[in-house]
């Protein structure tokens, strides 16, 4: 694995993500048509790739529906066919057990079959899309990935051509995967995110960072970033640990203390000037696709 940075880093621009609320931020993209903007937005800023989860367009709250993720890539397709689309397949692992029968699921839970999982990437065939290796606390609530509904999954996104990113928040997930690798289930080495900061997980701190990278297989792909305020400081850190950077509403909404970002465009420009300071290039939309075997 490359320890040094790269010569060319590839910023991922998460959109609207499933967990920030409209109420957070008057700025969040829910549409399609904003969601798509928003993606476009970035990518003039320096993103190569798009991370996107839907949301309904009345609410505001996250969505599963096939339709609202065919609009959202068929508006960006049609202004820019080089960004590259990754499309999340999170949603759908949360449990709330109720408070009378602990086993028994309560309001919030959203548990569904690994196959409905992944239902939208079968049929949309995005270039990538994530793959949570989590099970952990979150909050007062559990996020349950467990191994055999992972290997489902993965399963079924390689059969379509879809390069599976391996999304790790602690360093089970991280073994986790080593070992869905030495099975066959998952092509090494890989494409990997260490997600840092979510409470119960990997900590946002340098020492964690460099932990998480030494427990991935050699020569992987790996992208580190931060939640909420560790976003901005996770950016460089994983620039100088030879990994590649992610920002986006879906994980900070800030740009600096107390100021919401108006776009998720904003964001990025702020990645992309850190990580200028520090000497990096930033990959083009091109030059990610080669750099991750795409055409």
């Amino acid at each position: 694995m490359a320890n040094q940075p790269h010569q060319k880093v590839i910023i991922t621009c998460a959109i609207t993500g499933n967990l920030t609320r409209p109420d957070q931020s008057p700025f969040l993209p829910i549409t399609p048509q904003q969601i798509a903007d928003s993606a476009l937005e970035a990518a003039e800023a320096g993103a190569a790739i798009a991370h996107i989860h839907v949301r309904d367009p009345e609410t505001g709250r996250p969505s599963m529906s096939i339709d609202l993720y065919r609009d959202v890539m068929d508006r960006i397709r049609a202004r820019n066919p080089k960004l590259i689309i990754n499309l999340t397949t999170g949603p759908g692992g949360r449990f709330v057990p109720s408070e009378e029968d602990p086993k028994v699921a309560g309001p919030g839970t959203t548990l569904i079959a690994p196959e409905k999982r992944v239902e939208h990437v079968e049929i949309l065939r995005p270039e990538i899309c994530t793959l949570d290796l989590n099970t952990m606390n979150s909050g007062g609530q559990v996020v349950i990935n467990t191994p055999t509904n992972v290997r489902k999954m993965a399963n079924r996104i390689r059969a379509v051509g879809v390069m599976p990113e391996l999304e790790l928040f602690d360093s089970g997930d991280c073994h986790l995967a080593r070992d869905l690798i030495a099975e066959g289930v998952l092509q090494g080495p890989g494409l990997f995110s260490l997600v840092l900061g979510v409470k119960y997980g990997f900590d946002a701190s340098s020492e964690t960072m460099l932990y998480g990278r030494g427990l991935l297989p050699a020569g992987a792909i790996w992208t580190g970033f931060g939640i909420g305020r560790a976003e901005f400081p996770m950016v460089a850190q994983a620039y100088l640990f030879g990994g590649h950077v992610r920002v986006g509403m879906e994980d900070n909404l800030y740009l600096s203390k107390g100021v919401l970002a108006k776009t998720n465009a904003e964001l990025v420009t702020h990645a992309a000037d850190i990580l200028k300071s520090l000497g990096a290039a930033i990959a083009s939309a091109s030059e990610a696709r080669a750099m991750l075997g795409f055409s």
